[in-house]
């Protein structure tokens, strides 16, 4: 018989179904997997919204004059 065989006999009904991380948290280890995505895809766009802002505020608002609005 083959490990397969084997697990799914010692298993039963729980067989193929996703197992939680921890016993007492109800998250499971595709679910961590996809919030660990989202995290990683929303770190990136605050990066880049963090890499704009700075050329804006460095670069482009010098440009227009901004400085000018101070009184100065």
């Amino acid at each position: 018989m083959g490990e397969s065989k084997r697990r799914k006999e010692t298993l039963g009904e729980k067989y193929g179904q996703d197992e939680p991380i921890l016993p007492w948290l109800p998250l499971t280890k595709k679910q961590a997997a996809q919030a660990q995505g989202m995290v990683t895809r929303g770190t990136w766009f605050g990066i880049v919204f963090l890499v704009l802002l700075w050329v804006t505020v460095r670069f482009i608002g010098p440009s227009l004059g901004w400085w000018q609005l101070s009184g100065n």
